[in-house]
């Protein structure tokens, strides 16, 4: 059976959303300007500069090193990388460069800056600290780990919230050469285990609870039954989080304050606290000097239908592809704000993080983003001045469903971008933005993963933006869409590849000593490419990028492959849809498959709570008549012509059926593959990572999907 792309609903013509008013001041032209000065090129717009960047990547890096002031202990020399290789011999970068994470991140020398805004439900008051009380800190909980016995290689981890506490004991390990790994509460312990029962750490800092929807959650049950399933843990440091709640050493085994484990540096604890000298005029933090590819973070793939793959991401590599993102595609400065919406469990704080590496002040909420209502992140972006904020496109969608309009209830003159990512932004979705919250600024659709902890295509200051489109391919990131091996496509959809080498690739995944599991993750769908499991668009005209889905997740009925996104971009308009879900089930022979679409109905809606107040019904049990109710047979009729006629006939869906309620993960992302697997008869065992794993349970033993 021959498989062609779908290319239906995809607008090689799509609308102009915004254009920077002055392109040629942005930081990506001026290091166009730099390439061409340097080495007597003439590249005359992004598309050259991005060509350039794939065909000469050693020159390339060299430059964005060079332009983005990486602070080394030994500046690199010689050879950058080993481009002759095939990318799975995984080459070392800047091989003769020694250089420190941590160190990139406290080179600030105003010791008044703001390097940390911290906040969250119930905190009437931000928690700020300068530049110059986070050297201190750092240097002390360096100091506390050097006296526990960590050393260079050494597993340090967090089961810990979005705090100041999580950086500067990720920043103290890594000026060590540890390596940080962190979960956020919301994870199960099983999730938790999962992870580090592979890793091993030696230190585990935690939180006494966390408060999430107005109330707060003691944290220490669930940390001792992790506890259990680490016995390799040789100290748990306890911050008192949550200060109306106990925060006891005697609580846990093994367990130290944070106030107790920072005492044994031998520091005033209130010196350490309250320091305003600049960095360079107190002691001196003991920074490694590490080699490039020194592992600095290991995260976690989502392990949906199986124990999670432990990615291991360079010190080197995180520097430069930050810095690149923040500088060159972001525009940013020592002078923004970032405002990254996010828990420790996710990639983007890790992203967040990499904004102290330009002397910026990044911004942190822990709870809720709907507490005490829609205005909760609002009111702290106006609040502190936030330059550029960061979230979800299913945060997103949630505040345009509540229909909350931000550009009517603040001043929002300072915010010049918003980033969405998690899964893909739908063209709605951009037309609310530039409607609702603000006309003029960069909005942003950026994608990536775990897998690179960075992006592969991002944002651009100097570039339009167009609707429901990713602006471009990141610089140095070779990606293409691929209908067969070494077959890229324009206007057609396909796998998303890289074809080049790039310095944040993974080092190496954990206790993976041939490299089997990475080669199997990455490079057995195209031999020695990078296949990063997605299916996607490039636009021949403007250069932007659509996402269409998980390529694992394609759906493919009678050989027509096309992604779940195209279906959702169409469903989610429907005010009687909560949630969907749009699945392949694999006939019993494997000779095809039939596109299965679920919907989630939504509850009380308008209509329902107006209903309910004419008869005096009482809404809760509205909310259930709704929900039990059959599928409405014009809804879905309404749906498949939609579908037929804004797609294609073989785009509709042989069933559309009822659910209540979709599998995510804990970062917000659908489960597609693990349904998938169940409606075409295979037992999955829930993953720890899953907000709901018994939600799983709806999609086994659908009679008419009986095959």
């Amino acid at each position: 059976m021959t498989t062609e792309s779908s290319n239906q609903g995809m607008d090689p013509n799509p609308l102009l959303m915004w254009q920077p008013t002055d392109p040629e001041s942005t930081e990506m032209n001026k290091f166009r300007v730099h390439v061409n000065n340097k080495h007597s090129l003439a590249l005359q717009n992004y598309n050259d500069l991005w060509q350039w960047s794939v065909d000469e990547i050693e020159l390339f890096w060299s430059a964005v090193w060079e332009y983005t002031n990486v602070v080394s202990s030994t500046p690199p020399s010689g050879p950058v990388v080993n481009g002759s290789l095939p990318m799975d011999a995984f080459p070392a970068w800047f091989p003769s460069a020694r250089l420190n994470f941590a160190e990139n991140a406290l080179w600030c020398k105003d010791p008044t800056k703001t390097a940390i805004v911290a906040t969250g439900e119930l905190q009437s008051k931000p928690q700020r600290i300068s530049y110059a009380d986070l050297y201190s800190r750092v240097r002390q909980c360096a100091k506390a780990m050097r006296k526990a016995g960590v050393v260079k290689g050494d597993r340090v981890a967090g089961y810990i919230a979005n705090c100041p506490e999580a950086i500067i004991a990720m920043l103290a390990a890594s000026s060590i050469g540890a390596i940080w790994s962190s979960t956020s509460p919301d994870f199960g312990t099983i999730g938790v285990l999962d992870r580090f029962s592979q890793i091993k750490p030696k230190l585990l800092f935690s939180v006494n609870a966390v408060v999430y929807n107005g109330r707060p959650h003691d944290h220490i049950q669930k940390l001792n039954k992790v506890l259990e399933g680490l016995d390799m843990v040789e100290k748990v440091i306890l911050i008192p989080f949550v200060p109306s709640q106990p925060c006891e050493a005697t609580s846990v085994n093994k367990g130290s304050t944070w106030t107790e484990f920072l005492a044994t540096s031998g520091e005033s604890l209130s010196t350490a606290a309250s320091s305003s000298l600049p960095p360079q005029e107190q002691e001196p933090i003991d920074f490694e000097p590490l080699p490039f590819n020194h592992p600095l973070y290991i995260l976690f793939s989502s392990g949906t239908t199986g124990k999670p793959k432990c990615i291991v991401h360079s010190a080197g590599g995180m520097l430069l592809q930050h810095k690149k993102e923040h500088i060159l595609h972001g525009n940013l400065s020592s002078s923004d704000i970032l405002f990254q919406y996010t828990t420790t469990g996710w990639m983007m704080w890790n992203w967040l993080v990499s904004g102290l590496t330009l002397g910026a002040t990044i911004v942190l909420f822990d709870g809720s983003p709907f507490k005490p209502g829609p205005s909760a992140l609002w009111d702290l972006v106006e609040q502190e001045n936030v330059t550029a904020f960061g979230t979800s496109a299913k945060y997103i969608q949630a505040i345009q469903d509540a229909d909350y309009k931000p550009n009517q209830h603040h001043d929002l003159k300072h915010l010049h971008s918003i980033y969405s990512t998690g899964s893909p932004l739908k063209p709605e979705s951009f037309d609310f933005v530039y409607e609702h919250i603000k006309k003029d600024l960069l909005l942003g659709s950026i994608t990536g993963g775990t897998d690179i902890c960075s992006l592969f295509a991002s944002h651009n200051a100097a570039l339009p933006v167009y609707r429901g489109e990713i602006q471009c391919r990141s610089l140095g990131m070779k990606i293409e869409a691929w209908t067969a091996p070494f077959k890229p496509v324009f206007g057609e959809s396909g796998d998303l590849v890289c074809s080049r080498l790039f310095p944040c690739m993974p080092v190496y995944f954990w206790d993976d000593p041939e490299n089997k599991k990475y080669k199997s993750a990455y490079f057995d769908n195209y031999q020695g490419v990078w296949y990063h499991g997605d299916f996607v668009w490039i636009n021949p005209n403007t250069g932007g990028i659509v996402m269409l889905g998980r390529s694992d997740g394609t759906l493919n009925p009678n050989g027509v492959r096309f992604g779940s996104a195209e279906i959702y971009n169409i469903v989610d308009t429907y005010p009687e849809v909560e949630d969907s879900l749009c699945v392949g089930q694999t006939f019993k022979d494997g000779t095809d498959e039939r596109v299965v679409l679920f919907l989630k109905i939504a509850g009380t809606d308008k209509a329902s709570l107006a209903e309910a107040a004419k008869t005096n019904a009482d809404a809760t049990e509205v909310d259930k008549q709704v929900l039990d109710a059959p599928l409405d047979a014009g809804l879905v009729n309404r749906i498949k012509t939609h579908i037929r006629n804004q797609l294609s006939p073989r785009h509709v869906p042989a069933f559309i059926l009822k659910t209540k309620d979709i599998p995510y993960t804990i970062n917000g992302k659908k489960v597609e593959i693990a349904v998938k697997k169940i409606i075409s008869g295979q037992t999955i065992v829930p993953s720890g990572t899953l907000v709901n794993p018994e939600s799983l349970d709806l999609y086994y033993n659908i009679p008419e999907l009986q095959q």
